[in-house]
């Protein structure tokens, strides 16, 4: 790795590890994968916690090695401008932002932390890189896709739940008050132990209820819809078969899909 840096640049080598299929760039990928689990991690358990210096000085550590990974995925772009706007890298940074001014993000500004748990996008596009090593993940992507996106949505909005509910609404104390709240107006359980007054409360509500059991819906067609391989036919690149195609349904070219244990 350091050959490849003195003979082609730093940003060749961000790139081969964001992009390449070799075993240190996958690696690399891997230990992105842990880092994003971490910082989600650590928006559940900073809910439970007091304000504290501690608490503080951990989001601003954890803000500088999120900012020094996203500098890497900029420079590895090649078009750093271009990448910069991106609306997913922009909501990133802004939650690396509020990691990095969490001393000074106290009252209403503190909303702002809800963006962290879209790094959880980042870590489904990390997977979708890796889905040569992960048989499950090749076999049933979609599925995985949608529980994923699924997940994403729990997660943020369980967080804007919590940060403009847990001052004022005594039913809300922490994340997990959020989560159970966001799971049971989702699925239209609705025990109603839990409510969010106000108009604002009901609304957002009602943005649950509504994109909430889109999602579901997704899911479960993923789950329910019969199985389909990719491999793309070398004619008409078509990528999505049976398991036992022999030829493309769309021109009738002859295909090799491979084994899984030869994929």
């Amino acid at each position: 790795m350091r050959e490849m840096a003195r003979r082609h640049g730093l940003r060749v080598v961000l790139r081969h590890l964001y992009e390449a299929g070799t075993p240190p760039a996958k690696r690399f990928r891997y230990a992105l994968l842990g880092l994003d689990i971490l910082s989600i991690a650590w928006i559940v358990i900073a809910s439970f916690l007091p304000p504290s210096s501690l608490v503080l000085t951990l989001d601003v550590l954890l803000g500088l090695v999120l900012a020094s990974e996203f500098g890497m995925r900029i420079a590895a772009s090649g078009v750093p401008l271009r990448s910069l706007v991106n609306p997913f890298n922009l909501a990133d940074l802004v939650a690396i932002l509020s990691l990095l001014l969490a001393p000074l993000l106290q009252g209403a500004m503190a909303f702002l932390r809800v963006l962290r748990t879209l790094r959880l996008l980042h870590s489904v596009k990390l997977i979708t890189t890796l889905r040569s090593d992960l048989p499950f993940f090749r076999r049933n992507e979609e599925a995985t896709l949608a529980a994923a996106q699924l997940l994403v949505f729990l997660f943020v909005m369980s967080g804007v739940v919590f940060e403009t509910q847990h001052r004022a609404n005594h039913g809300i104390g922490n994340y997990a008050d959020a989560l159970y709240f966001t799971v049971t107006t989702l699925t239209t359980t609705g025990f109603g132990d839990v409510t969010l007054p106000g108009t604002t409360g009901r609304l957002l509500s009602v943005v649950i209820m509504l994109a909430g059991v889109t999602l579901f819906l997704r899911l479960a067609q993923a789950l329910f819809r019969p199985t389909k391989v990719r491999y793309p036919c070398p004619a008409c690149g078509l990528e999505r078969h049976e398991p036992d195609a022999v030829h493309c349904k769309a021109c009738g070219q002859l295909i090799n899909i491979p084994d899984e244990g030869n994929a």
